[in-house]
Order: C-alpha cells, then sequence, then structure tokens
C-alpha cells in the first residue's frame, strides 16, 4: 500500500482465517504477561479504518479453501467467492505433532504456534496448577515455549526435553549449544539431553499423565507442549495443481516469488525457494519486499530478484543472550559459498590423485574462539584460510558485535584487520554506535530495515522523533532489541543534518529546561499561565506531570518562595506538596534537619519522643540523620509543631534540594584528623539548605585522605589538607554512580563557600530537568577543565553574578515546616478528607523488628474494568462545599479534594472551569492517592498523573477513566457540577453498591498478596530447627557441631 500510495493500482483484500488482525508471531512469549492480543497487532485497528477508501479490505475467520486458477476466484469456507487478479499464497505453515506416537491427541498435548494455541495452554495450566509441565524440542521455538510455561507460573516445573546433546542444534555448536543449557539450568529450566519421546501415558479420561521415552525411561508430566518444527502449508495451492516441492513441502517458487500459476505468487514460510522454505521472520519480511516492489515499481525500475536470505538470527531466550550469522557452520559442513578470491585454486593444490592418496584436504576454514565460563560468554568466528574474510560464526553472552558482523559477512569484503581483533575489540564499553556501518547494514532483523532506511526517512523530512521512525520504518516494533542502535544512529543523522535533538522539557514547550530558566528569569515570570502566554505552545493550556515540577523548581530556584503557596503549590510533585516524602501506604516520612551529622542529645530525645507518640517507623539514613515513617498526613502539622518546639526544622528531604552535607568527626575528635571537618560541613549544609536545583544535591567533607565522609562520591565534596581543602564535584551515588572530579587544590577554607556559590549555581542555571551534577558534568563542551575556567578563571565573566544570586537565596532562607503551621490556609490542607475528620486506614500493617510498617505491596495490579463499570442506578449526591475550591480556575493545577462516601474515596477536580470526579484509588498499586496527582492536558483532553508511578488517567472525553500508559488499568469516573445550594454534587451509585465495587477495605493491601517474604528462605537457612544463632562465636558453632556429630567430626577446620 505504501508503494502504491500513489499509483492506486490495486484494491487489496486480506483473507485470514484466524479471528484476530495481523500480529507479530516473534512476540508471542509476551503474550503471556499482558493477555492482550491487541499489543502484538503489527498495526493497531484504527489504522485499518485511516487507509485511503477502497484500498484495502479484510475478511477475519473466513478460511480459503479453494482456487480457481482459470476463472481467477477463491472460495471461502463463508460461501463467498472473492476475484483477483493477482493472488499472494501467504498460508504460513503448521507445528508439527508427532501423529506416529500414541497419546498425541490426549487433554493436555499442545503446540505453540498461534494466539489460539496460548489460550488453550493457558486455560489448560490454570486447571494444572502444581503439576510438571513439559516442553519437546531444543530450538528457538522451544526455549520459548519453555519461557512461556515457566512465566505462567502454574507449573512446580518445567521440563525441556531434547533428541541432541545440545539445544539450539541448528544455530549453535556442542560448546555454544552447553553453554546455554548451563544458564537455562540456572534460571530453573530443567533440560533432558539426548532424550526421545516414545509415548505419551494417558489417564483413563486421555488426559496427559506422563511419557515414556524411547530408552525406557519414564517422566509424570500433565502437560506436553510440541516444538519440533514446522510444515508448510501447501494443500490449497496442491489442490490447485500449483507445483509443490514433494521433500519437505512448500509452494515452488521462482527469484520472483512467482508459482507455477499465472499471476499467483507465494511468500514466507509457505514459499519453497530452491527446495528450501524459511522459518524465519526475515526472509519472509524480505520476500514481501520483492513482491511488493516488483508488482508497484518494477515498470518505472528493474525487477528485483529474491536472493539467498541472510539467516543470521540475534535472540534473548530466556535472559540469555545468543546470535549465530552467516555460514555458522561452515567449519562442520564445510563452507556454502566462498569469496571469489578465496576461492581460487592455488598452484600445486592436490589433485584427485593425492586426495585419494592422502586424504580429504584440509578444511578451507579456520576457526577463531573464545570462550569465558566466568562471564557466560562464547564466540566463534570462521575465516577464511588466510583470514581476510569472514565467513560466519555464532555468539552467546555477548552479542553487540553482531550488527556489525553480519555485514562483513553478506558484503564479503576482504578485511583490513588481524581476526583477533575481533575478539578483543568486542570488549569495548559504550560501543553502541552506527557511524561505522554501511547504509546497507540490516539494523532491524525483524522487519529487514537497514541504516540507509532509518537515515532517509530523517534526510527528507518525515521522521523528526524515534516516534516517527518506527512508524515508518517498523524499526524496533518485533522484538524491539534494535532500539539502541537505531537511537543512536537517529541521533547522528540528526545532528549530521544540523539538526539540534530535540531537548524539549515536555510537549507543551518547544524549549529545554535551561531555554524556560532563562526565560523566566529574563522576563521575571512568576506563574504558570505567564511561562504558558510567553513561551507555551498552547498559551492557555494546563501544562503536564513533566513540566509543572519543573517550572515549579524554577520558580522556587529564582525567588525562593513557599512551594505551598497558591502559586505553587499545583506544579509541586506530592513531595513538595506536602513537604514529606510519600510512602508506599500514602503516609509520609518525615526528616529534620541534622547539620553535618551533629545532634545533642536533647534533640535526640525530641525525635523519639515524636516517634514513639505517633508510631513512627524510625531509621538511621546514609546521610547521618533520623527518617521517621509512617505520619499520616493529618498528623504531619503537630509532628512539626513538636520537632520545631524542640529546635528542629525541616531537612528538605522531599526536595529537589540540597539533602546533608555529611562529615567525618575530622580534628573535633579523631587523632588522625587535619582539617575541622564538622565545623565546615555544618556551615555549608546551613547555608544551601532549602535551595532548589535541577536535581537533589549531596555533599561531604572528610577531615583527612581516609575519606570517611566519601567526599569523593558527592554533587560537592572537600577532603582535608595541610593546605586547606581539595574540591571535588560532579559526583553520585545511586544508580549510575560516579566519581567526582577535582576542581581545585589545597583550597583555604575562606575561599570554599565563594567557589561552591559559583558552582553551585552555574548547575541551577544551565543543567538539563533531572540532571545530576554528575550528567551535566560530562555534558559540558570541556568537562572539568571548562568548569575551572567558568568558576575559577570567570571566564564568562559571570562569577560576581552567579555569587549575588546565591547570597540572595540563602538570605531570603525560612523554615517551610515553621511557615506551614503559621498558615491557616496550608494547615487546612492537612487532612485525610476534605469533607469528614474521619479516617481510613489504606493498608494493613506488620511487625518486623519491634516497629510496624506497611505490609509488601501485591503482585498484581487491580485489573477491574473500573472504567466500564455498569452501575444499577446513579443518583445525584451532595459531597462538599464548593467553597472548598475557591479559586480553583486561577491555580495552575486548580483545586481538589479527597472526599470519602461510605467505605469509598473519590477525588474531585475543580480545573479550568470543569468539574471532574473519579476513584481515589490508583489501580497500579492500589494506592488512594489520585487526587494528589497532577493535571495535564493535550487540546481538550485532561488527565490526572499517579503521584506514585506517573500511570496517567483520562478524565474527560469517550475514554474516560483509560490509562494511558499502562492499558491493564483503568478508572471509574462519576458526573459532577456545582449547585445553587453551594454543594458540590457527584451522580453516584447507592452506598452498598459504590463499596463493592470501590470501598477501601475491599482494595487495602493485606498482608500475604506479595506471597512469601523475600527473606522466608535465606531465615530458614540461618536458622535451622528455629535455634537463633545471631551472636554465635566460631568456636560455640564448633563445639555445637561436634556434640551433635561425634568424635568423627571433630576435625571441621574453622
Amino acid at each position: 500500500m505504501k508503494l502504491d500510495a500513489k499509483r492506486r493500482e490495486y484494491d487489496i483484500i486480506v483473507i485470514g482465517e484466524e479471528s484476530h488482525l495481523a500480529y507479530n508471531r516473534v512476540g508471542l512469549t509476551s503474550f503471556f504477561q499482558h493477555r492482550k492480543v491487541e499489543n502484538l497487532y503489527l498495526n493497531p485497528k484504527e489504522w485499518y479504518s485511516n487507509v485511503p477508501e477502497g484500498s484495502l479490505n479484510y475478511h477475519l475467520n473466513t478460511k480459503v479453501t479453494e482456487i480457481h486458477l482459470e476463472p481467477k476466484l477463491v472460495s471461502c469456507s463463508s460461501g463467498e467467492t472473492v476475484p483477483y487478479d493477482v493472488l499472494v499464497l501467504a498460508t504460513g505453515s503448521d507445528a508439527l505433532l508427532p501423529r506416529h506416537t500414541p497419546g498425541h491427541d490426549a487433554k493436555g498435548v499442545f503446540v505453540y504456534r498461534t494466539i489460539e494455541d496460548l489460550e488453550k495452554l493457558i486455560e489448560f495450566s490454570a486447571e494444572r496448577k502444581g503439576t510438571h509441565g513439559a516442553v519437546v524440542g531444543g530450538g528457538l521455538l522451544g526455549l520459548e515455549a519453555a519461557k512461556a510455561m515457566m512465566d505462567l507460573e502454574n507449573y512446580e516445573k518445567v521440563k525441556l526435553i531434547e533428541r541432541n546433546r545440545w539445544v539450539l542444534s541448528r544455530q549453535l555448536d556442542g560448546d555454544a549449544g552447553g553453554l546455554v543449557v548451563e544458564q537455562v539450568r540456572d534460571m530453573g529450566l530443567d533440560v533432558l539431553l539426548s532424550k526421545r519421546v516414545g509415548k505419551i501415558e494417558v489417564t483413563e479420561d486421555n488426559c496427559v499423565k506422563g511419557v515414556v521415552f524411547e530408552d525406557g525411561e519414564k517422566m509424570d508430566c500433565s502437560t506436553i507442549c510440541f516444538a519440533i518444527g514446522i510444515k508448510a502449508r501447501d494443500e490449497l495451492a496442491r489442490k490447485a495443481g500449483i507445483k509443490c516441492a514433494d521433500r519437505g513441502g512448500g509452494i515452488i517458487v521462482d527469484n520472483s516469488l512467482r508459482t507455477s500459476a499465472p499471476d499467483v505468487y507465494a511468500i514466507g514460510e509457505c514459499a519453497s525457494w530452491e527446495n528450501q522454505t524459511f522459518g524465519l521472520i526475515a526472509p519472509g519480511i524480505e520476500m514481501a519486499d520483492v513482491l511488493s516492489f516488483n508488482l508497484t515499481q518494477a515498470k518505472a525500475h528493474a525487477f528485483r530478484k529474491f536472493k539467498r536470505p541472510d539467516l543470521s538470527t540475534k535472540l534473548k531466550l530466556l535472559g540469555v543472550e545468543v546470535a549465530s550469522f552467516g555460514d555458522f557452520f561452515a567449519d562442520r559442513d564445510g563452507p556454502k559459498h566462498l569469496p571469489v578470491r578465496a576461492g581460487r585454486k592455488k598452484e600445486g593444490s592436490p589433485d584427485a590423485l593425492h586426495r585419494l592418496t592422502d586424504g580429504p584436504a584440509p578444511s578451507p576454514v579456520k576457526a577463531l574462539t573464545y570462550k569465558d565460563p566466568f562471564q557466560a560468554v562464547y564466540k566463534k568466528y570462521l575465516f577464511t584460510l588466510d583470514g581476510k574474510y569472514l565467513l560466519g560464526g555464532m555468539m552467546i553472552g555477548d552479542t553487540k558485535d553482531y550488527v556489525k558482523l553480519v555485514p562483513m559477512v553478506k558484503n564479503q569484503k576482504m578485511l583490513d584487520v588481524p581476526p583477533s581483533q575481533f575478539i578483543l575489540g568486542a570488549s569495548k564499553e559504550g560501543d553502541e554506535g552506527g557511524d561505522d556501518l554501511d547504509d546497507d547494514t540490516q539494523i532491524c532483523s525483524c522487519h529487514n530495515v537497514t541504516k540507509g532506511d532509518v537515515c532517509n526517512v530523517v534526510k527528507d523530512g518525515s521522521c523528526k522523533s524515534i516516534g516517527d521512525v518506527k512508524s515508518c520504518t517498523k524499526a524496533g516494533t518485533g522484538c524491539g532489541g534494535c532500539m539502541p542502535l537505531v537511537t543512536s544512529i537517529f541521533n547522528s543523522q540528526m545532528k549530521a543534518m544540523g539538526n539540534e535533538v530535540k531537548n524539549h522539557i515536555c510537549p507543551h514547550f518547544n524549549y529545554s529546561r535551561v531555554d524556560l530558566y532563562n526565560i523566566i528569569s529574563s522576563k521575571q515570570l512568576k506563574t504558570l499561565q505567564e511561562v504558558m502566554k510567553e513561551a507555551g505552545n498552547d498559551p492557555e493550556s494546563q501544562g503536564c506531570e513533566a513540566c509543572k515540577p519543573s517550572i515549579g523548581s524554577i520558580f522556587t530556584s529564582l525567588y525562593n518562595k513557599h512551594v505551598m503557596g497558591r502559586n505553587l503549590m499545583g506544579l509541586q510533585e506530592t513531595n513538595d506538596r506536602f513537604l514529606a516524602n510519600i510512602q508506599r501506604n500514602g503516609t509520609f516520612s518525615v526528616v529534620p534537619r541534622v547539620s553535618a551529622g551533629e545532634i545533642t542529645p536533647e534533640k535526640l530525645i525530641v525525635i523519639g519522643n515524636v516517634a514513639k507518640k505517633y508510631n513512627l517507623y524510625t531509621k538511621i539514613t546514609g546521610g547521618q540523620r533520623i527518617d521517621m515513617f509512617g505520619a499520616k498526613k493529618q498528623d504531619l502539622i503537630p509532628i512539626w509543631e513538636e520537632l520545631i518546639k524542640g529546635g528542629m526544622e525541616s531537612g528538605h528531604a522531599y526536595g529537589k534540594s540540597l539533602r546533608t552535607v555529611k562529615s567525618c568527626v575530622g580534628t573535633t575528635w579523631c587523632r588522625y584528623g587535619i582539617g575541622d571537618s564538622v565545623g565546615m560541613a555544618v556551615r555549608l549544609e546551613e547555608r544551601y539548605k532549602s535551595i532548589r536545583s535541577p536535581h537533589k544535591i549531596k555533599g561531604g567533607v572528610s577531615g583527612c585522605v581516609r575519606e570517611c565522609a566519601e567526599a569523593q562520591n558527592k554533587d560537592f565534596g572537600l577532603i582535608a589538607t595541610d593546605k586547606g581543602f581539595n574540591l571535588y564535584v560532579g559526583g553520585n551515588g545511586g544508580a549510575s554512580p560516579k566519581h567526582s572530579e577535582l576542581l581545585a587544590k589545597d583550597v583555604p577554607p575562606d575561599d570554599i563557600v565563594p567557589i561552591i556559590d559559583r558552582y553551585l549555581m552555574f548547575y541551577i542555571r544551565t543543567a538539563d530537568k533531572l540532571q545530576r551534577t554528575a550528567r551535566w558534568l560530562e555534558a559540558l563542551p570541556g568537562g572539568i577543565q571548562y568548569l575551572r575556567e567558568v568558576i575559577l578563571e570567570d571566564k564568562l565573566g559571570i562569577c560576581a553574578s552567579l555569587e549575588a544570586q546565591m547570597e540572595e537565596l540563602v538570605g531570603t532562607f525560612f523554615d517551610e515546616w515553621a511557615e506551614a503551621i503559621k498558615d491557616p490556609a496550608i494547615r487546612a490542607k492537612f487532612q485525610q478528607f476534605d469533607n469528614t475528620t474521619e479516617t481510613l486506614e489504606t493498608m494493613e500493617t506488620q511487625e518486623d523488628r519491634g516497629q510496624t510498617r506497611p505490609v509488601d505491596w501485591a503482585k498484581e495490579s487491580a485489573k477491574e474494568d473500573f472504567k466500564n463499570t455498569k452501575w444499577t442506578s446513579l443518583t445525584w449526591q451532595p459531597m462538599i462545599e464548593a467553597s472548598h475550591f475557591k479559586g480553583a480556575d486561577e491555580a495552575p493545577n486548580g483545586i481538589s479534594a479527597n472526599v470519602k462516601r461510605g467505605d469509598t474515596q473519590l477525588a474531585i477536580f475543580r480545573v479550568r472551569g470543569k468539574w471532574l470526579a473519579s476513584q481515589q484509588m490508583c489501580p497500579h498499586k492500589r494506592a488512594f492517592v489520585l487526587s494528589d496527582g497532577l493535571i495535564g492536558d493535550s487540546k481538550d483532553k485532561l488527565w490526572v498523573s499517579c503521584p506514585y508511578h506517573k500511570r496517567n488517567f483520562e478524565l474527560t472525553g469517550e475514554q474516560a477513566g483509560r490509562c494511558q500508559n499502562d492499558e491493564e488499568v483503568s478508572i471509574a469516573t462519576f458526573p459532577c457540577e456545582e449547585r445553587e445550594d453551594g454543594m458540590v454534587y457527584l451522580k453516584l451509585p447507592p452506598v452498598h453498591e459504590l463499596d463493592g465495587v470501590l470501598g477501601t477495605k475491599k482494595w487495602m493491601v493485606k498482608k500475604g498478596e506479595s506471597g512469601e517474604g523475600p527473606f522466608e528462605k535465606l531465615d530458614r537457612k540461618l536458622t535451622p530447627n528455629g535455634m537463633k544463632i545471631k551472636g554465635r562465636k566460631p568456636m560455640e558453632a564448633r563445639r555445637q557441631l561436634v556434640a551433635a556429630g561425634g568424635p568423627a567430626e571433630v576435625n571441621i577446620d574453622w
């Protein structure tokens, strides 16, 4: 259709016997996770309705029963006949079932081929929980089927039966296949090698109960899935008299994919080309490309011919990276094709007589092999005898060079490096780029997409984002393994064209975070509405969960106003919104500031009294302070009042701001200390506390080179020297740890503050959204040297400005907790429900080591279709006074409320003149938090973003209740309006019905829903027979073992 878009020569009719639209069989295994066939569709349903009128028609659940070649008609099982001018047979193949094996037709025998096969297996497995499942066949499909059965989690054990001595015998040699066997066994899959099923044992009602192997050994199982190969579906063609292959089957086609019948073609697994059929997706895609080109473009171009396909494969099976490419068995079977130069007969090569007397000539292939059993990596590359040509190979564990090696084989280019470099160079880190690849290099084998295809759609302007590239070329829409390379090629091409790779903060702005900072600063903008009018794509937009927190952070970095003020609260994430970190059960953690980790006994007592009074779980943090967990929203104000009364203040653990400046005791106590690390750390933490930045900031000060404060993995860190302090910057721990870099040596204590002032302010001005100082420093042109020039040498002439701006922020400090306590409007926000003082528990708790904590999250989301709940009746009910929402239409996020009706919690929103309402529970983690979510918009669509994990639920339109980024979950929404009596009304079902669907008691997470605890197995090992061994000394353990085992065991060596 794409190739025929201009000519419009063809009206296409697709007839398929399955009940589904075309779907991706490569992704079949993922169906066991999401259970939605729509996720596998090659094109969404909407695509079919948006094609040009008349250009495409399709029939589902319709089987073609006969082809009539002379009148050019096909007969269907529905009784219809469909005429054709050109007929393309893409009937695929059937999974083989060993019909000679007794019991092959028993209940519990499956194949792994279609969605229907998987649905039957899923249904059957649910009735056989705790039994053993078996997969026969250790090829690609067999390993996929084994993974699928393991993912079902219904079988106690899954066993793979393979007739050969190793798995993947069609792609790998014995060493490589053996390594895969080791790895999949480590993942819990039982692998039985050199086994052939002789008989399937069945019960009286013909249900599978086990298998008997040909060697007489038996094995119990309730389910058997055969993955032993496929057979081309050529029966329709045979019936019509179209020539088919006698051996192996398949519809015989020539290089143009023509069959023996006029105007009839065959592609895919049903086609036999040069006596071969192909069970991989790539040859099928190639056939489709050749045929569609010839049917549409060959009138103006030369005909394309189908050539020997590349059977290279790169997959991830049961977590194991596996790849084979080119002529990967050339050392075993002899090379199928040699490059012309390498294949020439050399002078003095043995003639027929010498071959008879001296034996066969040595193989014209040499193998270069690398095996690392510790990292589970195996590579074998096959070269011509002179090492000048790469013929093929296989890889296990490390396959990142696959995409570079495949074109070397296909193009048969003479190598300009010795073969050893292929192994030694493969371990280079970060070498995922595509700059050194030719344009005809295939980068997506699922859809036969080359590097040139990606570059061309970027060059012609049709694709300006990665999403566009995926839509245009289909790259990354199969298995997805090529996306890092596709992204790299896209970025490189954009830069090569002089285009900036978009770094926009979100779809509402064509600006980065740095751009917005400068716009807001220069124009002194102070509200979201002002920013939208000045810089937004839609002046009336509400923004979204991505841009609001960034804009709020910029405001506070510039003006240092209270984040719970009317113009700012609606821009904050939930943590900043309530000045405390929200936790799993909807409660909050409270962290008072303990500058440099130094605290008096009196303050420790205050913390202890508060924690005890409010039953808070306490823990020492990595930043040398005390975290109190489990504080209810309605208890935060009284907790802060007691802490403030005891001389404490907010620790800003909830904000993207300075967290702590960690210190050792330095010269205060330590005999090795050469600098007052505590004194310096206290001064730095007190100076920079509360200042908002693009991401959190942590500091550290060590009193000597022993580095007890770990200052070299902080955003800024000092290590005392005999001349002052060495100052390090740009380090962090976390998910991507990085050592900090030395900015300045031997800095006198008096000069430390001005340098850090400049450094932090320069970071605040120029960093990207949510960019830590480590990544920011890496991205700076010139890196640490450039930073030295800016901060120490004033290369840009901005040091005075940086210092003055920091001084202004420091001079306007206030304690956010204390201000919240004083402000009646802010105090009123700290309650669970806005229409009652009643409270509800939202998650069960449990005792751990003498403290209370919430139970673990349930394994599954609440996947009920709340969106389409059918209520028996709905009536308008008054829920809350409209005055609660006063000023909502001017607030950046509107105003929301959590209201209680019966045992159900509901969220009400007033946003830009609209009343909206939904359930309060986010079904993803069954958390009752939606009223605290940020509102986003796009055109006339509004959504609320769950503050926990950013599930975005639509609140308006026909799809109200749909989750935009997780189709498995949805929410119920309700009509909402304000009436003349000053109340806000919701249209709701009766209380008992509402509670039955959305009640808090029904959905609160309960103990045991997460399954076995993470340490139950470990605890059983650590405490055999219930005996506590904590703290036992080695000699006591030895004496106990001797007593238990007798004199024979006295030689145990401790």
